[in-house]
């Protein structure tokens, strides 16, 4: 199976604890599964459970100068030059992810601009890189992105099985649902999924699907204290709270049905 998720949702929501677990369950289930962190404040690898050892080590591919210089063809530090659109990328998964749990990680990094559009080095080494990830690479691909699809492009879009926002029970989550929603569709990804997150009671469960149609909803995962008690402690939520870890088994086999049809 070679499927390609995006996840993204407004910060705070819990995507990147949904990005984790579903990995894992992936992962514990015999599939080949990278994770790509692809938001400006990864951490995904704390998800996942990687130890302080490991996370240490991690360089973001945005920042490593000397890799996107060579694949550029460009000068560290130097603007308004001459560059190669197209760098090789197909070895850099492999080569620069970390892997631990059976997960292998790979950190995208952000290009801070102080503006959108930028036509850099950084940025066309990362675009280059997801169209990779989501159109070439054997593996499943498990994206952790912001709120947005700036690293997406119509190409990339064609390599992408299902989109999936994160949201909460609030106005504004469903605001960002539903901004993203469009984005999507506006580049060609057909399959866009909502997953609603830190249900407390039946009437967050209403006020969801007031906002959402319930076809375009995977279904709801409860408020947990354990998973906020794991991150203060750097344990992975999957190793945390296995009632979480069954609402999102159902939320995956959901998923799978989805992409199967």
């Amino acid at each position: 199976m070679k499927m390609k998720i995006a996840i993204t949702g407004k910060g705070g929501v819990g995507k990147t604890t949904f990005a984790a677990i579903i990995s894992r369950i992936y992962v514990s289930e015999g599939y080949k599964v990278l994770a790509v962190d692809a938001d400006p404040d990864p951490n995904l690898a704390l998800a996942l459970g990687f130890p302080p050892e490991i996370t240490s080590e991690i360089v973001p591919i945005s920042e490593m100068k000397n890799l996107v210089a060579e694949r550029t063809n460009s000068t560290p530090g130097a603007f308004g030059k001459m560059f190669k659109l197209n760098p090789k990328v197909d070895d850099i998964p492999e080569r620069y992810c970390k892997e631990y749990n059976g997960v292998k990680l790979l950190t995208m990094g952000t290009v801070d601009t102080g503006g959108s559009g930028c036509i850099c080095p950084e940025n066309v080494l990362l675009k280059t890189l997801t169209s990779h990830l989501f159109l070439q690479n054997k593996d499943i691909v498990i994206m952790d992105m912001e709120a947005g699809i700036e690293h997406l492009g119509r190409g990339t879009a064609q390599g992408v099985d299902v989109f999936i926002v994160v949201v909460e029970p609030g106005i504004r989550s469903i605001q960002t649902y539903k901004h993203v929603k469009k984005l999507a569709e506006d580049i060609g990804i057909k399959k866009i999924f909502a997953v609603a997150n830190k249900i407390k009671n039946e009437e967050d469960i209403k006020f969801v699907l007031q906002n959402i149609d319930e076809k375009n909803c995977l279904g709801f995962v409860h408020y947990s204290g354990a998973v906020g008690n794991s991150d203060r402690v750097n344990h992975s939520p999957y190793d945390s709270d296995k009632v979480t870890v069954e609402e999102i088994k159902k939320i995956k086999e959901k998923l799978d049905a989805v992409i199967n049809n």
